[in-house]
């Protein structure tokens, strides 16, 4: 397939993004590129920290297999040895180290899941270990020395932790991390590199060291971070307002039939392939209503990962619950041990019961949505609104949050 134009691949490029550093440069390694017939090397890192990919971490995955579709090289680095510092990007406090066994496990399901989003066999795979295991302490020191103390401490993430003083540590293994990525690209010569907007600090690293190596500097492209399905925080499964790549396709449409309007235009924009302006005539409500353009977003991503016909099954079975206020067809079951310690005289807290269904991330999430009015119980759909309340345990029991987010309780003797 002939290359689009310069200018065709830049409108690709542009969208959705927060930042091209510098663009001018693009534009020029996009001339060379099609002058020479040579694909432009594009970097993305990943650091198999965990093993749910959400539709967060989707979204510089996604302009990565753009540039696959432009004709361009993906470069995909497994951090296997970053992942062992730890990314302080973003960070308020140092990340929990992981061992070696944890993080290669995290690796192989990493690999499964990033191959739902681009395409694996035209992607070339490498992990950091690859060269950083052969690293001897001189060549640390070396890598260190190409860095001054104040220019670290210009990050945002730092100098917030350096003037929280002793409360709040910075290790110095830390200061490694952005080094150690900027590394990377000088090992596998890249043209570009995507993160997102956290990361500029590390990406900038990359042309620093590359410019010290004698090579060509990368362009730095960053992408906003996905905000959640509260609409506020930024998506991650610690709160609970994430979609997992894995989920099934009625738990994906159900939860993205649950975020606010006014999310819509930033979920299009980063998580489907629609023209700007048919966005723009999406999210317009004198156009389309909310309603229908919010179905026609879900069944886009949930297209994506399971297919149209398992799209079109899941609206049709959350139309039918939404009209009908039935529960769906398939119930999550969770089972609990009828010993299990936070049963007391056949009762539990609500909020551990919503943590331990799963439809709260947390007692203190579970409180919040109990004060919201979203939990009912049985058939009968009791409402509850005493974030306090002990509620009566039996096998078969229905907890609901929302309409949409429902589990089954079977006591396991």
């Amino acid at each position: 397939m002939a290359m689009l134009s310069v200018e065709e691949q830049l409108a690709v490029i542009r969208r959705g993004v927060e930042q091209i550093v510098p663009e001018a440069e693009l534009r020029q390694k996009l001339e060379r590129s099609l002058r020479t017939g040579k694909p432009l090397r594009v970097k993305y890192g990943i650091d198999p920290t965990g093993i749910d990919v959400h539709l967060g971490h989707t979204v510089p995955l996604r302009k990565l297999r753009q540039f696959q579709e432009l004709g361009h090289q993906a470069v995909l680095i497994i951090g296997n040895y970053t992942a062992l510092v730890g990314d302080p990007s973003g960070r308020d406090q140092t990340r929990a180290r992981l061992s070696v066994e944890q993080v290669e496990r995290n690796a192989r399901d990493y690999l499964e899941q990033v191959a739902k989003v681009i395409d694996i066999r035209r992607t070339e795979v490498t992990r950091n270990g690859d060269w950083f295991s052969r690293f001897t302490f001189l060549d640390v020191l070396n890598l260190a020395g190409k860095i001054t103390v104040q220019r670290m401490l210009e990050r945002d993430d730092f100098t917030k932790r350096f003037k929280a003083e002793p409360s709040v540590p910075i290790y110095l293994h830390e200061c490694l991390y952005p080094l150690m990525q900027g590394y990377d690209s000088v090992e596998v010569r890249a043209d570009v590199e995507l993160g997102g907007s956290e990361q500029l600090f590390n990406l900038m690293m990359g042309r620093h060291l590359q410019s010290d190596a004698g090579q060509e500097p990368q362009v730095c492209i960053t992408l906003p971070i996905l905000r959640g399905l509260d609409g506020q925080r930024r998506m991650g499964k610690s709160l609970g307002n994430y979609v997992g790549i894995g989920e099934p396709a009625n738990q994906q449409f159900g939860k993205i039939m649950s975020i606010p309007d006014d999310l819509m235009r930033e979920w299009f924009e980063l998580l489907t392939d629609r023209s700007p302006e048919e966005i723009t005539r999406l999210v317009d409500p004198n156009q389309t209503h909310p309603r229908q353009a919010k179905e026609l977003l879900a069944k886009d991503i949930v297209g994506f990962y399971h297919g149209q016909a398992a799209a079109e099954a899941a609206a049709e079975e959350f139309r039918r619950v939404f009209a009908q206020k039935q529960d769906p067809d398939q119930i999550p079951e969770v089972e609990l041990a009828g010993n299990d310690p936070d049963i007391k005289q056949g009762r539990m807290w609500i909020a551990r019961l919503l943590v331990k269904t799963g439809l709260a991330p947390s007692t203190s999430e579970g409180q919040r949505l109990v004060k919201g009015g979203g939990v009912t119980l049985g058939p009968e759909r009791m409402k509850l609104t005493d974030p306090k309340a002990e509620v009566p345990i039996s096998d078969g029991l229905l907890v609901r949050v929302g309409s949409r987010r429902i589990a089954r309780i079977r006591i396991r003797s």
